[in-house]
């Protein structure tokens, strides 16, 4: 079946040929269940693409994710529910539905608009009467971080928000304070409370200030490594290991990773 360039069609046929009875053992044995682990990592690899900035890695993950949904639909075409051509209508008319400002005549100047037309023709389309529901309606297995921001911006869209981002870092500090107090105190559930309201917090400035928490997160932690990479190479080309080291001086390689990244940086 080797050929020097393969189609849509193509690709389906060899979905469908992994799943028919005489074919791979590992994908005849998976269902949806099974396969939500690779959907999930296959999502975060083309993000790690995007943030490389790297064409061919894109073009090669957004691949992988690609054959997570045909394998879904593969699965449900099985079990007489749905197939691809399914898929592909459905998202089509939902494309031609919400956006009512190209394919009607709604009018949408700004960015803002066009959320709100979505936001209210998706509303309708569900049968949502209350923002209640539609703040139930998110996810609850979202990464906690993303799941935060799209209830609040939720909220948002009805005037339940702050004014000013000025209100929300003051929310930080209070936040802080209670935390601080629930430590003091030496109760467990109470700590848990306070710190949930403070990352909730967080996530509100990040909302204010048009920040992905989940994506700062993600590219703090890379960072931390990058870091922590350095301070250890340092120590181990003196011979040390980091456990053998003062806090001291360990700050004192970090903060020397800090300058070095901060100077690559600005050479760019």
């Amino acid at each position: 079946m080797k050929k020097e360039h393969y189609t849509y069609q193509d690709l389906l046929d060899i979905v469908a040929k992994l799943r028919a009875p005489d074919g791979c053992p590992w994908d005849r044995a998976q269902d949806h269940k099974s396969l939500k682990r690779y959907l999930i990592e296959e999502s975060y690899e083309v993000l790690e693409a995007i943030d490389e900035e790297s064409p061919d890695k894109l073009c090669d993950e957004l691949g992988d994710l690609f054959l997570q949904v045909l394998l879904h639909s593969q699965i449900a075409k099985e079990d007489g529910q749905f197939d691809m051509n399914d898929v592909v209508d459905g998202v089509s008319k939902k494309m031609i539905s919400r956006h009512r400002h190209v394919f009607g005549d709604a009018v949408a100047a700004t960015p803002d608009d066009v959320v709100n037309i979505w936001e209210q023709v998706k509303k309708k389309e569900k049968g949502m009467e209350t923002q209640t529901q539609v703040l139930k309606s998110v996810p609850a297995n979202l990464p906690a971080l993303m799941r935060s921001f799209k209830v609040q911006e939720k909220a948002a869209q009805v005037g339940f928000d702050w004014a000013d981002v000025k209100d929300a870092f003051l929310k930080i500090k209070e936040e802080d304070k209670e935390l601080e107090e629930a430590y003091h105190a030496g109760d467990a559930a109470s700590i848990q409370e306070e710190l949930g309201d403070l990352l909730f917090a967080v996530v509100n400035v990040s909302r204010f200030l048009k920040v992905q928490p989940e994506l700062a997160l993600t590219s703090t932690v890379n960072k931390f490594i990058r870091r922590f990479d350095y301070v250890e190479t340092k120590a181990l080309e003196q011979g040390l290991k980091m456990e053998n080291i003062s806090l001291k001086e360990l700050d004192a390689l970090w903060d020397e990773a800090k300058r070095l990244e901060r100077a690559q940086e600005g050479e760019k």
